[in-house]
């Protein structure tokens, strides 16, 4: 058996003994800022008046020639609505019905009344819905929006807050575009697991596109963040990794210019496949003020996850995401995510505890915890202890296992059978090769991954000769396979050649460009180790607060 080269101590200490800061993680990855791309400007949103809706439910169907994804519903008062959206597929079918979750928070928890609307539904790419309305018994009949008052009021249906005349009932829905991002400047989710104490990279405004104009005003600050809530977005699941910049864009736009806001409710938002985007303006490492959950915006961060966990759980890499974004963030204010924190309430009809009440409440606890909604949805709240014991592990060196969970080499390792399959247990955390190659080590082989090559084992006497020329440096570069079983050989591809076990000889041949070599017996002990090359992390600036 090979002895790999020793795994990289150095880069792991480095990140442990910056844990609490890490601002690197805040960059979303190789690339820097990305202003030429998509803007949240650039969203279309088209709001159709739904008159007539009295008590019960009325299903109406809306539609426009201009394709769109996302459809969240607004009205001068929701009090006792509900509502379903389903979306028309390409051939006339319509889909399944997703539930909507009213928006329980005003731009602060200050502002009282003010517009009413739900969280925007990603429906997928349609070009009409049918909505479901249902309203309480004896509901006055909606009207369309008031033709008078400020502009916003004209053009979103409703009169702001600050605005003294009275609200008429009506409700609208709003068709959101977003503006979608070239091919070739897609996001690519995670896909290595993350050593210990580092957080997931964080997609900047700037890089998904938020549009600054678009915000009023400058982001409000607390005394530091003493707790986090966690939120989803409702809406479809089926969404691919490249819609999540739009859907987290479409969100911006329609808080902001739908709703008024000044910014987008959210401190960050996780989706389905790993990736984090940052949310409110202001510094993701700063006590930001948020607009997520009415009566408790103060000093308390808030995560949304893309997706309705009703039914259907957060993925893997989501739960652990969430887990490590929060173990971070509230690292960072020296908070105990398994504690508890006793937390004023600013009272408002968004939340059950009036104002001065003073509920104590899990660090990391659920929307609907003091607030009158299903968010983040029943499997969404059943997955808040994982969330919370990976949050409390992330400055804790965790075990080899653990540590590999939620990257590609785990998957490989685990469809193979785990600690019980031909691998066996793993010895040592995932590493760094060379290039962008990443590698873990197993009690009887190891595992190596590549964005080109994806997670490929190595096991047995071919690992040996493979290792005995250099590894991923050798001649063959990474293997590009798994063996292969024939009647009289053992065969894997690699990069730039194949390695070939013979069951009769025992011996190892490799074929390189059709010359074929008999590989010599492996030294007695093992393979020559070679060094890891490291390359300084660079440190970004960090977005200024405005």
């Amino acid at each position: 058996m090979p002895s790999r080269r020793p795994t990289p101590t150095i880069l792991f200490t480095a990140i442990a003994a910056t844990v609490v800061i890490l601002p690197w993680a805040i960059t979303g990855g190789p690339g820097s800022d990305r202003k030429d791309g998509p803007s949240a400007a650039d969203a279309v949103l088209n709001q159709q008046p739904l008159t007539g809706l009295g008590g019960g439910e009325t299903v109406r169907e809306i539609s426009q020639p201009t394709p769109f994804s996302m459809v969240a519903l607004t009205g001068s008062d929701l009090t006792g609505t509900t509502a379903r959206v389903r979306a028309k597929r390409p051939d006339g079918s319509w889909g399944r019905w997703y539930d909507t979750d009213t928006l329980e928070s005003n731009s602060d928890d200050s502002q009282g009344g003010g517009p009413r609307g739900t969280d925007p539904v990603f429906v997928g790419t349609t070009t009409a819905v049918q909505i479901a309305v249902t309203r309480p018994k004896g509901a006055p009949v909606t009207t369309a929006p008031p033709e008078t008052g400020v502009d916003a009021g004209k053009e979103l249906g409703y009169v702001p807050a600050n605005v003294e005349q009275p609200f008429s009932q009506n409700i609208s829905a709003v068709l959101i575009t977003p503006p979608k991002a070239p091919v070739d400047s897609q996001w690519t989710p995670p896909t290595a697991a993350l050593g210990p104490g580092q957080p997931p990279n964080i997609i900047s405004r700037a890089q998904w596109g938020a549009d600054d104009a678009m915000r009023c005003g400058g982001p409000l600050y607390g005394n530091g963040i003493r707790a986090a809530v966690v939120h989803h977005t409702a809406g479809s699941n089926d969404y691919a990794p490249e819609d999540s910049a739009a859907i987290v864009r479409s969100i911006y736009a329609y808080h902001t210019r739908t709703l008024g806001w000044c910014d987008i409710a959210y401190n960050a938002l996780v989706d389905k496949y790993g990736q984090v985007f940052e949310g409110r303006a202001g510094g993701i490492t700063k006590d930001v003020q948020g607009s997520h959950t009415g009566g408790f915006n103060r000093d308390v961060w808030g995560v949304s996850m893309i997706g309705d966990f009703e039914t259907v759980p957060p993925t893997d890499v989501q739960i652990r995401t969430v887990g490590r974004l929060l173990g971070w963030r509230l690292g960072l204010d020296h908070v105990n995510p398994l504690g508890t924190a006793q937390l004023a309430s600013a009272g408002g009809n968004y939340t059950f505890y009036p104002a001065g009440a003073v509920p104590t409440l899990p660090e990391i606890f659920a929307h609907r915890d003091v607030g009158n909604t299903e968010c983040p949805g029943n499997a969404g709240y059943a997955a808040l202890p994982v969330i919370r014991d990976i949050a409390a592990r992330f400055n804790r060196p965790p075990d080899i296992v653990d540590s590999l969970r939620g990257g590609a080499i785990f998957a490989r390792w685990d469809q193979m059978g785990g600690k019980d399959g031909p691998l066996g247990a793993p010895t040592t955390p995932e590493a760094a090769g060379e290039g962008d190659a990443r590698y873990a080590t197993f009690e009887h082989g190891a595992v190596y991954w590549s964005p080109s090559t994806e997670a490929q084992p190595l096991t047995g006497a071919i690992y040996e000769a493979w290792a005995s020329l250099g590894y991923e440096r050798g001649a063959l570069g990474l293997p590009t396979s798994g063996e292969i079983q024939e009647p009289e050989w053992v065969v894997q591809n690699f990069q730039h050649g194949t390695l070939n076990f013979d069951r009769q000889t025992h011996n190892v041949l490799r074929v390189v460009d059709g010359l074929t070599l008999v590989m010599p017996p492996p030294p007695i002990d093992g393979p020559p180790v070679q060094l890891e090359r490291f390359s300084r992390v660079e440190n970004p600036v960090l977005e200024p607060a405005s």
